[in-house]
């Protein structure tokens, strides 16, 4: 858990404390709360198939605009699953709290009623069991990319839709039985929700 709260405060703390550098006059900032679903890709590698269970969880983000166009943002994210693997020796879950940190540079174009956006970005996944004796919680580094629209509702209220991807090595959580079972795999988390310029 240590470990954990130490890379999400030096992730956020190196993205924040780079912000002065970036602003000029007429920066903006926005701040967002979504709803997102997590739906990640099944593989099969080796005769070993892993994936996790659909879910959903909330997403609160922070952005900083140092031009028109150009920006950086923060993110944390939450959600549970199930990550199971099809071992030999039979079938595997173990449901886990997951929890996402990452920083992204963001472009966007802005037309009078809404606002669409790309973003690029660095980040980690923690993984941290629930239910399951002997498993460790495990920390992945992830690269992130997505797209989406901000759309006015008030000039300062506006609702966020967006899709985000995110590539990482899949967790083992440190059991004996699944050792050797990750591999890259690929999260889509489509989302929806409002957000607060200032």
């Amino acid at each position: 858990m240590f470990r954990t709260r130490s890379f999400a405060a030096i992730l956020l703390g190196g993205v924040l404390a780079a912000l002065p550098a970036f602003s000029q006059e007429g920066g903006r900032s926005d701040a967002t709360v979504q709803a997102f679903g997590s739906f990640v890709k099944t593989t099969t590698d080796n005769g070993v198939q892993q994936g996790a269970t659909n879910s959903g969880g909330v997403l609160a983000s922070y952005r900083f605009f140092f031009s028109n166009n150009h920006g950086v943002e923060v993110n944390y994210g939450y959600s549970r699953n199930t990550q199971t693997y099809g071992l030999a020796a039979g079938p595997l879950g173990v449901n886990s709290n997951q929890h996402e940190v990452s920083a992204a540079y963001v472009y966007r174009h802005v037309v009078r009623h809404f606002t669409p956006f790309v973003e690029a970005g660095v980040g980690g996944l923690v993984f941290a069991p629930r239910d399951a004796p002997g498993a460790s919680t495990q920390t992945r580094a992830a690269f992130v990319y997505g797209g989406g629209a901000d759309f006015n509702i008030t000039k300062r209220i506006f609702a966020r839709a967006e899709y985000r991807g995110l590539v990482y090595n899949s967790p083992t959580f440190d059991l004996t039985s699944a050792l050797g079972a990750d591999r890259v795999t690929h999260r889509a988390e489509p989302s929806i929700g409002f957000g607060y310029r200032f």
